[in-house]
């Protein structure tokens, strides 16, 4: 099956050469880059949360294979959601999906559903395509689409499944969790809330990260994907989790008064 972009020429431009360029503008190819197990990226307009994805995907030594997990924005039946084969069109060129890494991860859990449709139209795992691109020319990626009903305890099976598959698949592998931080408060609240989920990521506290997003009630729309990836970040053994960059949607209009938090955070 093939996938056509979903928000090109509407979060990112849609035209090779003016991608690049913009991307260029927020990646920093000379900074050092250090071996990943997982990089938690934002997915919002390139213009606002770009830089952070820039900032974060240009800290990481970056592989040929990626599982990358983002939340569902529109609302689909399967809690969790694997795309097992096909190709995702983007403007900088064609991505595969890397069908044996889905198969194995299919075959690690029973929560787990093939579901193309969940894709077709979401944006949180597409955006985070491009800055890949930017920096390899040749890779493979298996997308997982999540459901905001997953309960903590299927989030800890597909974070186990995860990390199962890719000791059997025995090559080297990134997570990318995609998720935003809070949304439409003020420039303190933002700060004060996303912080508090912050810490819990830095801790590698998956546990406490889907707990304090809930109590507190951080419009965090990716806790979930981003909870997974620590339980499997874990089971691969990671160790340490770094905040690469952190902004708001306030940084590029100027209005503090509303805005959406960003955080790019690197684990190994």
């Amino acid at each position: 099956m093939r996938r056509k972009p979903a928000v090109s020429g509407y979060f990112y431009p849609g035209k090779e050469k003016e991608l690049r360029k913009m991307i260029e503008r927020m990646v920093d190819p000379e900074s050092k880059k250090e071996k990943a197990v997982c990089l938690v990226s934002p997915h919002a307009g390139f213009e606002y949360s770009g830089p952070v994805a820039g900032a974060v995907f240009s800290s990481a030594q970056l592989p040929e294979k990626y599982i990358i997990l983002g939340p569902s924005h529109r609302g689909f039946q399967s809690q969790i959601a694997i795309m097992k084969e096909g190709t995702w069109e983007m403007p900088l060129g064609h991505v595969s999906i890397e069908s044996r890494l889905a198969e194995l991860i299919l075959n690690s859990s029973q929560i787990i559903i093939e579901d193309d449709m969940a894709h077709m139209s979401e944006h949180s795992l597409e955006v985070q395509l491009p800055f890949i691109q930017f920096f390899k020319k040749d890779f493979s990626i298996v997308p997982i689409c999540i459901s905001y009903e997953a309960s903590l305890l299927e989030l800890e099976e597909l974070g186990k499944a995860i990390s199962q598959a890719i000791k059997e698949f025995k090559e080297e592998v990134l997570i990318v969790a995609s998720t935003d931080m809070s949304h439409y408060v003020t420039q303190e609240v933002a700060q004060q809330k996303d912080f508090l989920a912050i810490e819990r990521v830095l801790q590698l506290d998956a546990k406490g990260l889907y707990e304090t997003v809930q109590r507190e009630q951080i419009s965090m729309c990716g806790f979930q994907p981003t909870t997974s990836a620590i339980v499997a970040s874990k089971e691969l053994g990671a160790q340490n989790a770094t905040l690469i960059k952190y902004q708001t949607s306030g940084d590029t209009t100027g209005n503090y008064s509303e805005v959406v938090g960003y955080a790019g955070i690197r684990i190994n």
